[in-house]
């Protein structure tokens, strides 16, 4: 997930800038990814663990969005007046109590709830994440400061997968989970020295939502957001099982693959931006034809180690490579409401995950390949939305 842009038009003078507050919530945003997505790589033991399926393995990553999305959209009438630094760190602990639970979990239920904590702290993060930026640093340097927040998400989402699998075969996935949680802690420490008190004078006003949908523009960009996600995890939520029971790889060479995968997604986030300068429709049209290809061809060439290898590695290429595209065109589409824009687009982005690793876990239970074919079908209606999108925009500017 990317970080929204937003604007604060109260506080416009010079603050001191808190580059050790940047850097502590540098390191959230990676914990909390690689909270987030640890289960990608460890389903199969998960599941043999627990003695459930792997598709209810996967509804870790779905009951996760389910919650986000609903503290995306009331943490900041909930939280009221509350000073923002305090919030920061209660979030900080819940993420703590979540790896906890998860590497404690002795049945299938304490586990799920393990998953609901982390889901509210996504929600909650990733809603204040932009405003908190700005109130770290002079507004000059804000782009900078979330450029570093940025890098967090990144690495994250390089080396997640793979260490989740690496840790795995080495603690188990228990051990891997519970790695995330003297991180949390040792960020816990760190928000608390660095970051100021950030206190609110009023409580904010919820956003008009509706207001927004009424735009064909935005509708049709939140439905081609949503179907491109709902796609891509569809899929990406059980490449392990996919990858032991339709190509029969061992361990290493598993975690190759999905570290050959995160490689990719830190170039196509690197790249993307080249692109998005003049054909950000066409970019936006274009990565789901691609990845429903990839998914397409992954049923054909599954069994084959080298060809599937490819085929992840240019799914890791784009699929990280979209959501840059799309927070571009929120910023363009809706300059005037970026901030009820960006808390639409979390809460559509993480109601997609839930329904399409749902989606792909009921498929893959009944047939492995399905949830590849399920997520062909989703990305290429991405893609249709996308091209409706731009025709909409287009007669919005004339």
């Amino acid at each position: 997930m990317s970080i929204q842009l937003t604007t604060e038009t109260s506080e416009v003078e010079e603050r001191p800038a808190h580059w050790g507050g940047v850097f502590a919530m540098t390191l959230c945003v990676f914990a909390l990814i690689a909270s987030e997505f640890m289960p990608v790589s460890l389903l199969t033991p998960i599941a043999s663990d627990l003695q459930v399926s792997e598709g209810q393995a996967g509804q870790g990553i779905a009951i996760s969005g389910v919650f986000a999305v609903l503290t995306s959209l009331s943490i900041t009438s909930l939280a009221g007046r509350m000073d923002r630094k305090l919030l920061l760190l209660l979030l900080t602990l819940v993420m703590a109590a979540s790896g906890t639970v998860v590497a404690l979990a002795q049945n299938y239920p304490l586990f799920m709830l393990g998953r609901v904590l982390i889901g509210v702290v996504i929600g909650g993060f990733w809603s204040m994440s932009a405003a908190i930026a700005i109130r770290l640093v002079p507004g000059d340097q804000v782009p900078k400061a979330l450029a570093i927040f940025n890098a967090g998400n990144a690495l994250a989402t390089v080396i997640a997968a793979p260490l989740g699998s690496f840790l795995g075969a080495i603690v188990g996935w228990r051990g891997a989970f519970f790695v995330v949680v003297p991180v949390a802690l040792l960020v816990l420490v760190w928000q608390w020295i660095s970051l100021p008190s950030m206190k609110v004078d009023a409580a904010p006003r919820s956003a008009n939502v509706i207001r927004l949908l009424r735009r064909p523009v935005v509708l049709l960009g939140m439905a081609s957001v949503g179907m491109f996600f709902m796609g891509q995890f569809a899929v990406f939520t059980y490449v392990r099982p996919f990858l032991e029971t339709v190509t029969r790889v061992d361990i290493t060479t598993l975690s190759l693959i999905l570290l050959a995968m995160g490689i990719a997604g830190f170039m196509g986030t690197s790249l993307i931006g080249i692109v998005l300068r003049n054909h950000i429709y066409r970019s936006l049209i274009a990565i789901p034809v691609l990845m429903a290809i990839i998914a397409g061809s992954l049923i054909i060439f599954g069994d084959s180690v080298a060809p599937t290898a490819a085929l992840l590695a240019a799914w890791g290429l784009f699929g990280t490579a979209a959501p840059v595209g799309w927070w571009t065109w929120l910023a363009k589409s809706l300059p005037k409401d970026a901030e009820a824009g960006g808390g639409l687009m979390v809460a559509v982005v993480q109601l997609a995950i839930t329904l399409g690793a749902t989606v792909g876990g009921l498929l893959f239970d009944m047939d492995g390949y399905q949830s590849a074919c399920a997520g062909a079908i989703l990305l290429s209606i991405s893609a249709l939305l996308g091209y409706a999108t731009s025709r909409a925009s287009r007669l919005q500017d004339t």
